[in-house]
């Protein structure tokens, strides 16, 4: 369990941080109150994304193995 939250907060901060960049760069521009959106915009990010990746995550690796059960398959024989 220490190793998925690990992986939820590490992630969500590069997620979030990354995402909440390019849309206000795009949407507003580098002007003086940039820093003051981007930051306020990360953080609601942040605390919205680690539930999310914690809900989400096992249900989108079983998707994965799901869908590349086939080929795991055809790779052993």
């Amino acid at each position: 369990m220490k190793k998925k939250l690990a992986f939820a907060f590490i992630m969500a901060i590069f997620t979030t941080g990354i995402v909440t960049f390019a849309a206000i760069s795009v949407n507003l521009g580098f002007n003086s109150i940039f820093m003051k959106v981007w930051l306020k915009s990360w953080g609601i990010s942040y605390i919205v994304a680690i539930p999310a990746i914690l809900l989400i995550a096992p249900k989108i690796q079983s998707l994965v193995d799901f869908l590349f059960k086939e080929t795991d398959k055809k790779i052993i024989k």
